[in-house]
């Protein structure tokens, strides 16, 4: 872990100037993880809590074992291919190193450093820290951390259109 992190950072893959900004208000969001498990249902009744305007596409990979980086590479690979998302969300709920470790890999990083928009990686738990988290442009603590990052509270929005409209 610690020399393909190493490598990497030399490489530059790690540097702020790559990185993109979050969108304050994204209409489309990507979402890479398990159709099964605690991340996505997170992911969704945060976004259905908050400010449920934002359209969600669904990228489904496996998230933990040998074959994970293949499935989150190609999950990856078609969400490229939709010109319409504003920001993604890569990564899964908690789990053991060996769990998480799949979020480690070089070709995962090197695809994730070539996004075309901003990525959020949501990978476990908040003292957890993979090689994704240092690649996207936004390391959030948990998945319910980064739909938290791309969503607003609905108060707070009214708040603002009727000062806005006030003045």
């Amino acid at each position: 872990y610690l020399a393909l992190k190493n490598k990497l950072e030399h490489e530059g893959l790690f540097l702020d100037s790559h990185k993109m900004p979050i969108p304050e208000y994204p209409m489309v969001v990507g979402v890479i993880t398990a159709l099964t498990g605690e991340a996505i249902n997170d992911i969704i009744s945060t976004f259905n809590r908050r400010f449920p305007l934002a359209v969600i596409k669904f990228f489904p990979a496996i998230v933990q074992g040998e074959d994970a980086p293949r499935s989150l590479i190609k999950a990856l690979d078609l969400a490229y291919q939709d010109l319409s998302i504003d920001c993604l969300i890569i990564g899964r709920g908690g789990g053991s190193f060996e769990d998480l470790n799949c979020f480690n890999d070089e070709a995962l990083a090197r695809k994730l450093y070539d996004a075309p928009f901003p990525t959020i990686s949501a990978v476990g738990h908040e003292g957890d820290y993979t090689i994704c988290d240092f690649v996207c442009s936004f390391r959030a603590p948990t998945p319910t951390g980064a739909a938290m990052k791309l969503t607003k509270e609905k108060n707070d929005v009214l708040d603002i259109i009727l000062n806005n409209s006030k003045r």
